[in-house]
């Protein structure tokens, strides 16, 4: 397989089922955290190693190294392998994801961009998430029961105990606190703001053919998906906060062996949810919006990329982040899309607008 982001939380997961399963891997991408990929590729021996910059390509222990998103594309394109793993974060994801498709790939998919902003222009019949959510989903279909409804859980993010006055002032080292999860710091961010959430209903839109989608908070992580039924019934996927589990599934279709400890509900003792309050969560009221409008899902990817690099830099405050969003959306909100060549002249104008 190909593994397109190899030093990030899903990429080095991949990586250890990888190991435990005895899988090859035939190309290896990475950003510009060398160090680790030099510690991975002591264990891997990989065909090709692509790196961000091509500045880095000296420091690489491996004979064969690129840089640049152009050596992907190619490398997709190139290679033997019918799977590729899409790890990388941002925008930045969709072209490959674009290209493994053309080529007749499998993709085992965690940029959430892809689907974001391109989601109607993306056969997902050769897309596998890689997220505890949609994998719960997936996990739990069963078709010959009339569904109602699809609900993913979000664990609140950094803030969600916190008092909301007190949001204004926050740190970006507190931001980048999660309680339940060790993330990226892009996608960390997201969880606080909850455009992480979005942006996985809108996924579930494509990947399930449905608008029906809503999200809850269950503060623990340990649901992370549940299937309301037209029959009144509900069912719930119940897993310990581990990517390894639907990496493993995504990667090789079924598993046979245990991944994950059990949940043990005696020690779990209670669960806790609760409701995601457009007080505390801003971005939360287009939620609707954007599941129904599939034109706005690159205007908010676009918008919130921006927004997150500017808080990160300490250009602005964490409030800011979804005040410059929804400024966005409201700018944008008769965008039209009709090809994928539309998307990438949209999310160029929306970056320009939020730098402007």
């Amino acid at each position: 397989m190909i593994v397109l982001g190899t030093t990030g939380s899903i990429g080095v997961n991949t990586l250890e089922i990888a190991k435990k399963f005895n899988l090859d891997i035939e190309v290896m991408v990475a950003g510009n955290n060398i160090d680790l990929l030099n510690e991975q590729l002591k264990y891997f021996n990989p065909d090709l190693v692509i790196i961000a910059q091509e500045n880095n390509i000296s420091k690489v222990n491996h004979s064969n190294v690129k840089a640049g998103q152009l050596a992907i594309l190619e490398a997709i394109e190139e290679s033997s392998s019918n799977l590729v793993v899409n790890a990388l974060v941002g925008f930045f994801g969709l072209q490959p994801t674009l290209r493994a498709i053309h080529c007749g790939k499998r993709v085992a998919l965690a940029n959430k961009e892809s689907l974001v902003v391109a989601g109607q222009f993306i056969d997902t019949s050769y897309i596998t998430p890689i997220d505890s959510e949609h994998f719960g989903l997936w996990y739990l279909m069963d078709t010959t029961k009339p569904i109602q409804s699809l609900t993913v859980t979000a664990s609140g993010g950094s803030f969600r105990d916190y008092p909301i006055e007190k949001l204004e002032n926050v740190t970006i080292e507190e931001a980048l606190n999660h309680p339940n999860w060790s993330m990226g710091n892009k996608i960390t961010i997201d969880s606080a703001t909850m455009t992480n959430k979005l942006f996985e209903l809108i996924e579930a839109r494509w990947l399930f053919d449905t608008t029906a989608c809503d999200a809850i908070i269950e503060t623990k992580s340990i649901i992370h998906a549940m299937i309301n039924y037209k029959d009144g019934s509900t069912t719930a996927h119940l897993a310990h906060a581990n990517m390894q589990l639907p990496i493993a599934y995504a990667i090789m279709g079924d598993v046979k062996e245990q991944i994950l400890k059990p949940v043990n509900l005696l020690e779990l003792q209670n669960l806790e949810f609760k409701e995601i309050q457009q007080e505390r969560y801003p971005i939360w009221e287009i939620k609707e919006e954007v599941l129904h409008n599939k034109n706005l899902g690159v205007v908010l990817n676009a918008a919130n990329e921006v927004a997150v690099a500017k808080f990160l830099q300490g250009e602005i405050g964490f409030l800011d982040v979804a005040k410059k969003t929804l400024k966005a959306m409201n700018k944008f909100h008769s965008t039209k899309i009709e090809y994928i060549d539309d998307i990438f002249e949209i999310d160029k104008e929306v970056r320009r607008y939020m730098n402007g």
